[in-house]
């Protein structure tokens, strides 16, 4: 309410004097017509879309399995099942740290060292990945019934036995999920980072288009390939959940 409060207080002070509210709607009807049902390419072809696209959807992917594959090792030394409390506080306080500054910040840090570029984004989102899978993975991890864990210590089985056949059945599910969802995530993510850091794909094309050469119906066609896919992804996210199911069924 404070915030909401100060925003319609400074909201005047914020817009020129010769703007136009009548005239700024018009623009944007008209730039959204132009987008959605105009969509035409000018000045690049639809196989260079695709294949931006294609950089993008692979950007995703190789910093979402890297991700994963890194969190769960930092999620298995931070459950609270397996490891001290004290390591639990230390991993998790760390990985709150790198989550709470934004996976674009981390890709521009990094392209200090790197340079602008596909090195930078895939460090820098894969850096974020490790933070979020972690404590998602840790916290699935925790749900586990600690009875059986403790029974399995006390029969005196090694670490990696307890892991295999304890934690392992029981994360799957969730583990698949939540790393899909953070494919989606990071989809998002080298979208933006296409444009903001010069990582390529379809992100950068979007930059192009509307920055440079101001073609909203090049950018419409763009954004058009971009909700396929998403639709294409919540029809995998969703059987993937509903065969999930069956199995724990």
């Amino acid at each position: 309410m404070v915030l909401g409060g100060l925003t319609l207080l400074t909201l005047p002070s914020m817009i020129p004097s010769h703007f136009n509210l009548g005239a700024a709607i018009q623009s944007f009807g008209a730039n959204l017509q132009l987008m959605f049902l105009d969509p035409h390419l000018s000045n690049t072809t639809f196989m260079a879309l695709l294949k931006a696209l294609l950089d993008s959807i692979l950007l995703a992917f190789l910093t979402t399995l890297l991700g994963a594959v890194i969190a769960f090792g930092f999620a298995l030394a931070s459950t609270r099942q397996l490891v001290p409390t004290w390591l639990t506080l230390v991993i998790q306080s760390g990985m709150a740290l790198i989550r709470a500054v934004p996976t674009v910040l981390w890709v521009l840090i990094y392209s200090v060292v790197f340079g602008l570029g596909a090195n930078a984004a895939v460090i820098g989102i894969t850096f974020h990945s490790v933070a979020y899978l972690t404590k998602v993975y840790a916290d699935s991890m925790d749900e586990l019934d600690s009875d059986i864990v403790t029974s399995m210590q006390a029969m005196g089985l090694p670490r990696g036995t307890i892991i295999r056949q304890a934690i392992l059945p029981y994360l799957i599910p969730s583990l698949l999920s939540w790393t899909f969802i953070r494919f989606e995530i990071n989809f998002a993510d080298a979208v933006a980072i296409g444009a903001a850091a010069g990582a390529g794909g379809i992100g950068y094309q979007l930059f192009m288009s509307s920055s440079f050469y101001f073609d909203f119906r090049e950018v419409g066609v763009m954004v058009d390939l971009i909700l396929v896919f998403a639709v294409i992804l919540e029809i995998i996210s969703y059987r993937l959940r509903a065969a999930t199911h069956r199995t724990d069924a």
